[in-house]
C-alpha cells in the first residue's frame, strides 16, 4: 500500500463548501508568520493609508453633518431610525462608499470606509450599522464582482444613489454558520414572468437577522438549486446560488422585524413560498448556478476586514477619551481618580488595546487596499478586535462605575455597551471564526503545500502516486528547516534577526520571529500526529489560531510605531506600543504554552519541547511600571493621545463635549490647581465643604487673583456637569416619549 493510499485512509473528504472556502481568498502576511518567518520586509513595503482629498472632505462635509444630526439617546428610545436621518443618507450616497464612479458611486478605499463607519459608530451604533451593511457583503459588492454587465448597469447606479435599499438573505433557522446545511431550495423548472413562459427557479426560503431587511427594495437571497427533471442537463444538486430579487416581485416577504438589543437599526425576516423567479435574476446569470458560496467566501473582506472591526476600534477609542477624561476630573479623597493605582490599572489596559486596535484596523484596510481579499487576516481582525472592543468597553463601564450605567444623552458608553454583543455574532459567530476558521482556514492556506498535498492524495489521475511522493518530500524537508530554525533560536535566542532602525522595536521584532519559529513546528507535529483528527480538536487548534493572531497584531503595532508615528511623538507614543506589543506577544506565547500542556500525545510534546527549547515563558510582561507610565500619559492632552481618538467628534452639548470641555479646563488650570493645593498645605486657608468655598477663601487669601478665580470656577462648573448624569423628571415608561423628556 502507497503513502498515498494510507493517507487516504486517515484524512477526512472535504466537502464542496468547505473547500470552495479554502481555495476563496488571498495569503498576505499571515503566511509567512504560519511559516514561521515573518516578513517585516513586506510589512514595512505596504503603502500607508491615507486619505484622499475627496475622502478628508466626505468626513469633514457629509458624516460630521450626520453626527451633528444625530441624537443617539432619542433613536435608541423610538421604534427606528428619523426619516431625516435615512434620507440624509440616501442622498449623500452613503450607501456607495464601495460602489464605483462608473455607476454613480463614491468607490473610496478600504481604509476610508473603516474611517467612516467607525467615526459614525463612535456617536451611533444603529446608523453606523445601517451605513455599514450595504458598504459590507451584500448586493452591492456581489455585483460588482459577478453581475452580468445588465445586472450593474441597472442596479449599481440605483444602489449609488439610494433609489434602492439592498438587503442580503443568507441565515435560515435551521443554518447559520453552516452555509452548507441551507434548507431554502430553488427548482429549476419553467414559469410566466412578464407574460411569457421562461425558464428560471421556484423558490421557498425562510431567513432571519437579515439587516435592512424591513425597509429594503431589493433583496439579495442565498438558496440551494436542485434540478429534479433535469432541465438544466447536468446533476440534480447544483449547489449555493445567490439571486437578486425586487421587493416588489410578487410572493417576497419582506417587514417583520427583530429587535436586536434595543439597537434601532433595521433587522427582521424575509420568506418566500414558491416563487418563480426567471433565470436574469441569478447575479451573473444562469451559469453562476452553483457558485454563490463561493462568491459569498470571496467577498467576506468588506464585513470581516473592515465593517465589523471599524465598530470595535471605535467601542475602544471612544471608551479611552471618555475615560480618559473622567478619570482627570473626578476626584475621590481630594485626588483625581486617574492618580489611583486600581484605576490606572484599567486605564492604561484600555489604553494600549486602543493602540493595538487602531494599529490592527490600519494594516489590515492597507492590505484590503492593495486589492488583495486575504481571508485568514480578516478573519483574525473580526474576531480579536470584536472582542478586544468588548474588552475595553467592560474596563470603561468600571472606572466610569455609576456614570456609565444611567443611561440619557450625556451617557457615551451605553450605546456601544448594548450593540457590541451584535459584532460578536454577525459574519461567522466569534466561537465559529476563533475555532474553526483562522487556522483551519489558515493551515490549508498557509502551509506551502499542503493544500497540493491533500489534492494529490484524494486524485484520481493515474500519476496521482508520484505527485504525492514529489509534494510529500518537499513538506518533509519544510518540516525539518523549521525545527532547526526552531532549536536555533530557542537555543541560541539572540541569532534572531531583525531589521528595525530603532532600537525600543529591535526586542519586539526579534519575539515576533522566535515565537513564529515555535507555531510553525507545533502546526507541523499537529498535522503528521493528529492528521484529520485536528478538525475536531477545535481548542487545540484555536490556539494555534491565536498565536497567528497575536503574531500579526504585534506585527501592526511595530509598522504603526515605526510609520504612523512622528519621531517628535515617539516619546508620548512608547508607553502605548510597548504596552499592546507586550500584551500581543504574551498572549502568543501563552496560547502555545497552553497548546503545549493539552496536546494529547506525550512523547510528541516532550519532543516538541525539546526541539523549541520550551520550557517556560521568556516574553517581556506588563509591569507595574509600565502600567503606572501609560496610565499618566493617557490622562495628558498629546497628539498620541488624540491621535488614537480621532473618531469620537464631539459635538456642541453632547456628551463626549461635556466631558472634553471639563477635561481640557482642568489641563489649563493645574497650574492653578497646584498653587491652590500649595496654600492649603501651607496653612494660609482652610479647605471648603464644597470645592467652590475653596475656591473663595483662596481668593480671600490672596493665593489667586480675581482672574484666577473666575477660570478656576468656570473649572469647576464644568467639572461638575461632567460628573453628573442624566436625569428625568417622569415616569420612565413614558421615555419613549421624546417630547416628554427634560433633562436636569
Amino acid at each position: 500500500m502507497s503513502i498515498r493510499t494510507k493517507f487516504k485512509k486517515v484524512l477526512p473528504s472535504i466537502s464542496t463548501t468547505e473547500q470552495e472556502a479554502l481555495d476563496a481568498g488571498d495569503v498576505w502576511l499571515e503566511g509567512s508568520i504560519y511559516q514561521g518567518i515573518p516578513d517585516f520586509d513586506a510589512l514595512r513595503q505596504v503603502p500607508g493609508a491615507t486619505l484622499s482629498d475627496e475622502e478628508q472632505a466626505f468626513l469633514d462635509g457629509p458624516v460630521q453633518t450626520l453626527i451633528e444630526m444625530v441624537d443617539d439617546f432619542a433613536i435608541q428610545n423610538s421604534l427606528h431610525l428619523p426619516d431625516n436621518i435615512l434620507n440624509f443618507l440616501k442622498e449623500h450616497k452613503f450607501f456607495s462608499l464601495i460602489i464605483p464612479k462608473a455607476f454613480g458611486g463614491l468607490e473610496f478605499s478600504p481604509y476610508a470606509n473603516s474611517t467612516i463607519v467607525a467615526t459614525i459608530a463612535a456617536k451611533s451604533s444603529a446608523v453606523a450599522v445601517t451605513v455599514m451593511v450595504p458598504n459590507s457583503l451584500g448586493p452591492g459588492e456581489l455585483l460588482m464582482h459577478y453581475g452580468t454587465q445588465a445586472q450593474q448597469d441597472f442596479w449599481l447606479p440605483r444602489l449609488a444613489n439610494g433609489q434602492e435599499i439592498p438587503c442580503f438573505a443568507l441565515t435560515s433557522p435551521e443554518a447559520g454558520s453552516d452555509a452548507g446545511g441551507i434548507p431554502d431550495i430553488g427548482t429549476v423548472t419553467m414559469g410566466e414572468y412578464q407574460g411569457e413562459q421562461v425558464l428560471g427557479l421556484s423558490v421557498t426560503w425562510d431567513k432571519r437577522y437579515i439587516t435592512l431587511a424591513p425597509i429594503a427594495t431589493v433583496l439579495g437571497l442565498a438558496f440551494k438549486v436542485e434540478d429534479p427533471q433535469g432541465l438544466l442537463g447536468g446533476k440534480e444538486q447544483l449547489g449555493i446560488t445567490c439571486a437578486l430579487i425586487p421587493k416588489s416581485h410578487p410572493g417576497v416577504e419582506l417587514g417583520n422585524r427583530h429587535d436586536p438589543m434595543g439597537c434601532r437599526f433595521y433587522n427582521g425576516t424575509t420568506r418566500g413560498e414558491n416563487v418563480f423567479i426567471p433565470m436574469d435574476f441569478i447575479i451573473g446569470g444562469q451559469q453562476n448556478i452553483g457558485r454563490g458560496w463561493q462568491m459569498l467566501v470571496a467577498c467576506l473582506g468588506a464585513g470581516r476586514g473592515i465593517s465589523l472591526p471599524a465598530l470595535g476600534v471605535s467601542v475602544s477609542q471612544a471608551s479611552f477619551k471618555s475615560s480618559a477624561e473622567y478619570a482627570a476630573v473626578r476626584e475621590q479623597f481630594g485626588l483625581a481618580i486617574g492618580k489611583f493605582e486600581g484605576i490606572q490599572e484599567k486605564l492604561a489596559d484600555i489604553a494600549g488595546k486602543t493602540y493595538l486596535q487602531e494599529a490592527m484596523r490600519v494594516l489590515t484596510t492597507e492590505g484590503l487596499g492593495l486589492g488583495l481579499k486575504p481571508s485568514v487576516v480578516t478573519a483574525m481582525a473580526k474576531y480579536h478586535m470584536t472582542e478586544i472592543g468588548r474588552d475595553v468597553l467592560n474596563s470603561a463601564m468600571d472606572i466610569q462605575a455609576g456614570k456609565a450605567i444611567q443611561r440619557g444623552p450625556q451617557n457615551t458608553l451605553a450605546s456601544g455597551y448594548v450593540a457590541q454583543p451584535i459584532a460578536i455574532t454577525v459574519e461567522g459567530a466569534n466561537i465559529l471564526t476563533r475555532n474553526l476558521m483562522i487556522f483551519g482556514q489558515g493551515v490549508m492556506r498557509c502551509h506551502p503545500h499542503l493544500q497540493s498535498m491533500v489534492e494529490a492524495i484524494h486524485s484520481d489521475d493515474k500519476d496521482a502516486d508520484k505527485t504525492f511522493n514529489r509534494i510529500f518530500k518537499q513538506t518533509v524537508g519544510y518540516s525539518v528547516g523549521n525545527s532547526l530554525r526552531a532549536f536555533r533560536l530557542g537555543l541560541l535566542p539572540f541569532t534572531a534577526g531583525a531589521k528595525s532602525e530603532l532600537s525600543e522595536v529591535v526586542e519586539y521584532e526579534k519575539a515576533v520571529h522566535k515565537l513564529a519559529s515555535k507555531l510553525a513546528v507545533y502546526a507541523d507535529f499537529s498535522l503528521l500526529v493528529l492528521g484529520g483528527k485536528l478538525k475536531q480538536a477545535e481548542m487545540l487548534s484555536a490556539r494555534l489560531g491565536d498565536v497567528m493572531s497575536y503574531l500579526y497584531a504585534a506585527m501592526a503595532s511595530i509598522r504603526y510605531y515605526e510609520q504612523k508615528v512622528s519621531s517628535e511623538h515617539r516619546a508620548q507614543a512608547k508607553p502605548y506600543f510597548e504596552y499592546a506589543t507586550r500584551w500581543a506577544l504574551v498572549n502568543a506565547e501563552n496560547a502555545l504554552l497552553s497548546f503545549l500542556d493539552n496536546f494529547p500525545s506525550a512523547a510528541t510534546r516532550q519532543l516538541m519541547k525539546l526541539i523549541t527549547v520550551t520550557y517556560s515563558p521568556k516574553m517581556k510582561k506588563i509591569n507595574d511600571d509600565l502600567i503606572r507610565e501609560l496610565a499618566h500619559e493617557a490622562q495628558l492632552n498629546t497628539q498620541i493621545k488624540r491621535q488614537l481618538t480621532h473618531l469620537v467628534k464631539p459635538v456642541p452639548g453632547d456628551g463626549n463635549d461635556i466631558n472634553q470641555q471639563a477635561y481640557l479646563a482642568k489641563i489649563a488650570c493645574l497650574p492653578l490647581l497646584a498653587k491652590v493645593k500649595k496654600g492649603l498645605k501651607q496653612g494660609y486657608f482652610k479647605s471648603g465643604v464644597r470645592f467652590a468655598q475653596t475656591l473663595d477663601r483662596a481668593r480671600e487669601a490672596k493665593i489667586i487673583t480675581e482672574g484666577e478665580h473666575k477660570q478656576l470656577q468656570d473649572y469647576n462648573l464644568k467639572r461638575e456637569r461632567a460628573i453628573r448624569v442624566d436625569e428625568f423628571d417622569f415616569d420612565m415608561q413614558l421615555i419613549s416619549d421624546k417630547a416628554a423628556l427634560k433633562i436636569a
